[in-house]
């Protein structure tokens, strides 16, 4: 890849890693996306995305943790289930159109509703809220690894939409939840990689330290300053721009 291309992949990287981590997501989409749209070789988007992924989902995990938005209670049982399916779901060839087609119109949806629920101001209630049963965690966290396996993506993308939707907990602690479970579904998905053959090729280095310097201003601003309804917005944006690429794609 020449030099020059490579610099404008690495400046894309740094805004969706800034986008998407101020919302708890780690850009997956977003950087298949920029991928896409540069011609990168096919082979190497999806394990290109799930390595920076790793990092910047740390980062951001880091940043909500810190603010004081993770409970492990409401976490762990979405994250328990999904890593082996993720990795399951990356050892699979990919969906076909149809599925893909499905996933991107699903999350059109659910950018649309959760943008009809900007003009309502219910996250400061924690009347309102009402976690998930375990059965139902268990079983989401199952399947939407799955599907991040087979998408190359975190599945923060499907899991964020859910949780904000059920109100099963307030904006930012679905970011540091999202943070937590990307990660966890990303090393799983790039370890189903590595054992079918990808290795890390030129120029990972820097579209990693580009997507880590993005996310790590992205999430301090979300986990800080962002309030409850510019979250929202942001993640409603996030999920439209996730959909358009799989429906494009």
């Amino acid at each position: 890849m020449p030099v020059e291309t490579l610099i404008i992949l690495a400046a894309l990287f740094l805004v969706v890693g800034a986008l998407y981590s101020s919302v708890g997501h780690a850009g997956a989409s977003g950087y298949l996306a920029v991928m896409t749209l540069m011609n990168f070789a096919p082979e190497s988007m999806r394990p290109t995305a799930l390595s920076v992924n790793i990092l910047v989902a740390a980062i951001a995990f880091l940043h909500f943790r810190a603010a004081g938005y993770f409970s492990w209670p409401l976490a762990w049982p979405f994250v328990v289930t999904a890593p082996t399916a993720a990795f399951f779901g990356a050892a699979l060839p990919l969906g076909d159109r149809a599925v893909t087609l499905a996933i991107g119109f699903a999350l059109l949806l659910a950018s649309a509703r959760m943008a009809s629920t900007c003009v309502r101001d219910l996250d400061g209630d924690p009347a309102t809220l009402k976690p998930p049963r375990r059965g139902a965690a268990l079983g989401s966290g199952a399947v939407i690894g799955l599907l991040s396996g087979i998408t190359g993506t975190g599945g923060g993308i499907f899991l964020s939409p859910l949780m904000l939707l059920r109100r099963w907990a307030n904006p930012k602690q679905v970011a540091a939840t999202s943070a937590l479970f990307i990660f966890c579904n990303s090393v799983a998905g790039l370890g189903g990689l590595a054992l079918d053959g990808w290795r890390p090729t030129p120029g990972l280095a820097l579209l990693a330290l580009a997507g880590c310097v993005g996310g790590a201003v992205g999430a301090r601003f979300g986990s800080r300053y962002l309030g409850f309804r510019w979250l929202r917005g942001l993640l409603a944006l996030v999920v439209l721009l996730a959909s358009l690429k799989l429906i494009a794609s």
